[in-house]
């Protein structure tokens, strides 16, 4: 089964690390033409470099703040106008985590904390996926996936609140929108990746269990590992083809274990 993505337009947001640079670097390797959105620009720029295409794949940056609605719609139509009107194919919508956060009991969560967080894990992607619809509905086809969590379908790892209520609240959207969207071609589907130390705040996070808690974690998989990038990755490329042109509004975890 060869999975490929010549001349289709891709936007990943949260392209500059962890799970959309293995999401960029997927597409590009598979020929698509590759827009990668992020708010941390140093680390967005370096994309180029380190990542090869083949079969004519491309990849552009394109340095965005999803949780503004105007930058958004601003970006969208930057694609389009790089593409000759073209509309996207597929677009991943990866941005968002913990901004910084660690678990606090409810009683001494701030206002402005519950906002970060619901403001870049719900309303960020309401934001893209708003933006890149109309031309969707218009191209009748498109394919739209979301990096949700575990967190999202039971307790979450990280004990913040509102971490676990924006990944369900994730997953309670790419169903509604499936249902929605699924008349004008789009399909709409999740990945629930496994815990990474990818970032910053999830490395901080990792190293905080000490080793035994380490192995603890490790134990409670079924493939004794931690989820990788391209694990997600692939799940994704998946997702994303006509492979599984049948399949919208569903949640793939992806964490080795049943």
């Amino acid at each position: 089964m060869e999975i490929a993505f010549e001349k289709q337009i891709v936007l990943v947001t949260g392209a500059a690390r962890g799970v959309g640079h293995a999401l960029c670097t997927a597409f590009c390797r598979r020929g698509a033409q590759v827009h990668a959105s992020d708010i941390l620009e140093p680390e967005l720029a370096l994309l180029n470099q380190s990542i090869q295409c083949d079969r004519g794949g491309s990849i552009q940056i394109h340095p965005a703040d999803i949780t503004d609605e105007a930058k958004v719609a601003g970006l969208i139509k930057e694609i389009q106008e790089l593409n000759a009107g073209r509309s996207l194919d597929i677009v991943v919508c990866a941005a968002g985590g913990i901004v910084g956060q660690q678990a606090k009991p409810i009683d001494e969560v701030t206002q402005a904390d519950w906002l970060g967080i619901i403001d870049v894990n719900i309303t960020g992607v309401f934001n893209v996926i708003k933006a890149v619809v109309p031309g969707m509905k218009k191209d009748r086809a498109g394919q739209i996936v979301v990096i949700s969590s575990p967190a999202g379908l039971r307790t979450s790892l990280t004990g913040i609140q509102s971490y676990a209520l924006s990944k369900a609240g994730q997953i309670g959207l790419v169903r509604q929108l499936a249902q929605e969207l699924g008349p004008h071609g789009i399909r709409v589907n999740s990945v629930a990746p496994g815990f990474m130390p990818t970032s910053p705040d999830y490395v901080r996070q990792w190293e905080g269990y000490g080793s035994a808690g380490q192995a603890a974690l490790k134990e409670r998989i079924a493939l004794r590992r931690l989820c990788t990038p391209e694990d997600v990755a692939h799940a994704v490329m998946f997702l994303a083809s006509h492979y599984a042109g049948f399949i919208t509004g569903q949640t793939l975890p992806v964490n080795g274990t049943p």
